[in-house]
């Protein structure tokens, strides 16, 4: 059931994965994707290991408030450029906030995956009160800014993005989120329908889409930061890595360990940047692990 919170006029779609009672673990998606694309088995770990696991929409994506149409280039574009074309990310870690605050939570573990692990990052900086832990996963660092990121990108992978073209029929989508998930898995592994088939098909039964909004894409990945820097965060800290993710260079993962203080590295052998169902445990062990040092 979709629940939503406010920041201002911003309406932020989140939904209770299960674990009433448990710890609270906030789960935050990449760049254009819903909260859908958290796989059932992966949360279904994270349940089984004690959390109250929550996921939401970051705001131009899913069921969460789309900003008015503006004219924006693509999102390599509006990641570079000197201005925001809609919004700061101090706003995209406030409706983070706004969401604990629905919830009743004062504070959460929280787990950000690709741009959702960079927002995380930022929220720590900015809310340290109300993070008790922080995960990242795929990863950009924070302090890394617009020409600064490219040296973590795999630049190759980009063009095939582009070429990504589907008809928004139910069997496009489904081409649609096959053809992004092969393109993000690790060289070499096979990626069927049935890896994504659930994310789809929650999506069409909410009447939302990853991937299709290019311009809220580029308003996402072009909002600017004005905050603080890694070595600020207090939170105990954990930092995973496919060793051979194609979009992201593993320098990215060793970047944040080494500038958050204490924080622990683990990268994974074979893992892409797509959260497929060998990684499920290991991830659901590692966070279980940081949230007991986290309290200890």
């Amino acid at each position: 059931m979709t629940l939503f919170a406010h920041n201002g006029e911003i309406r932020i779609a989140f939904e209770d994965l299960g674990g009433e009672g448990g710890d609270p673990l906030l789960l935050i998606m990449g760049l254009g994707a819903t909260r859908f694309w958290w796989p059932d088995g992966l949360v279904a770990e994270l349940v089984g290991r004690g959390f109250h696991v929550v996921a939401y929409d970051q705001r131009d994506a899913g069921e969460s408030t789309r900003l008015p149409d503006r004219r924006v280039g693509p999102p390599i574009k509006a990641l570079l450029q000197r201005e925001a074309p809609a919004y700061g990310v101090e706003d995209l870690t406030d409706d983070a906030i706004a969401v604990l605050a629905a919830l009743g939570w004062t504070g959460a573990h929280l787990f950000g995956h690709s741009m959702g692990g960079l927002v995380a990052q930022r929220i720590a900086i900015r809310h340290p009160q109300r993070v008790l832990s922080l995960t990242t996963s795929a990863a950009v660092p924070s302090d890394a800014k617009g020409l600064s990121v490219l040296r973590y990108l795999r630049l190759a992978c980009l063009p095939r993005f582009a070429r990504l073209h589907y008809p928004e029929t139910p069997q496009g989508n489904l081409d649609l989120a096959v053809a992004v998930a092969r393109i993000l898995a690790a060289p070499g592994r096979p990626v069927e329908e049935r890896d994504v088939r659930e994310f789809v098909e929650k999506e069409a039964a909410h009447e939302v889409a990853s991937f299709r909004d290019a311009k809220a894409q580029s308003r996402q990945i072009g909002a600017k930061w004005h905050g603080g820097r890694l070595d600020e965060i207090t939170a105990p800290t954990l930092v995973l890595h496919g060793e051979r993710d194609p979009l992201l260079r593993v320098a990215s993962a060793r970047a944040i360990a080494a500038a958050v203080p204490g924080a622990r590295l683990r990268l994974v052998p074979g893992v892409g940047h797509f959260l497929a169902r060998d990684v499920w445990t290991t991830y659901a062990d590692e966070l279980r692990a940081l949230a007991d040092r986290a309290v200890g």
